[in-house]
């Protein structure tokens, strides 16, 4: 339902004391709490021995949480982000960060840790974008990916909140806000996001690389030229 008025508030599936429903705050909108979505984690084992591996390289809170009680102690992990480093919970690890919480950073900082290349375990959820097995394909650097949780709809589906907009955070959040959004604004996380959104005829009001100060970018100057829906 689109809602008028002075408050414009934006649904996502986060929490209100999350650092990105912080980033729609200070963007001048109201995050509104939808958890639509639910982590299912996967039951593969890992594809090579993990203490074989040069490292192990995680992608996300989600995929280090799943991983975590299987990593050997003394791991040296490369982590994307400091969330991710936290959702370990370990601190018998080796933990390295990039410079950014962005894939082609964390690929730059993999060929300056082993200039010689190696084998790393990979783990991701099952729609991650693949940059780094692009990145690493024909070279030295020997991506193995671990498919350690998919993300899959809530049931029972909750009912979409009264907001003007909506944020999509992956691929299959687009697809499944996309019908329940025709008439509210779309933001998307992403540009596979956003060709998610499109692929189902509701194409998007905005969308950024996921960087939270892009996201803040987008929101404020769409806010500020109050384009209608």
């Amino acid at each position: 339902m689109r809602v008028t008025g002075a408050k414009h508030r934006l649904a996502l599936a986060r929490p209100a004391n999350h650092p990105l429903s912080d980033t729609v705050r200070k963007a001048g909108w109201e995050p509104i709490p939808y958890p639509f979505t639910r982590l299912q984690p996967s039951v593969l084992p890992p594809p090579i021995p993990l203490a074989s591996a040069s490292a192990v390289v995680l992608l996300s809170p989600s995929g280090a949480r799943v991983a975590a009680s299987r990593l050997p102690a003394g791991t040296l992990c490369l982590v994307q982000g400091a969330g991710t480093a936290e959702a370990l919970g370990r601190e018998d690890l080796e933990i390295l960060l990039p410079a950014e919480a962005r894939a082609e950073a964390l690929w730059d900082l993999l060929q300056e840790r082993f200039p010689s290349g190696g084998g790393f375990v990979l783990a991701r959820g099952e729609r991650s974008r693949e940059y780094l097995e692009e990145a690493a394909r024909g070279t030295s650097w020997r991506i193995h990916p671990w498919i350690t949780h998919r993300e899959a709809p809530r049931v029972p589906f909750p009912p979409m909140p009264e907001v003007e907009g909506v944020l999509a955070l992956s691929p299959l959040q687009a697809e499944i806000l996309a019908p329940l959004s025709v008439n509210l604004l779309r933001f998307a996380w992403g540009e596979g996001t956003a060709r998610a959104f499109a692929k189902a005829g509701t194409p998007v009001h905005g969308h950024c690389e996921p960087k939270p100060s892009l996201l803040w970018a987008m929101l404020a100057q769409h806010l500020s030229q109050e384009t209608p829906c």
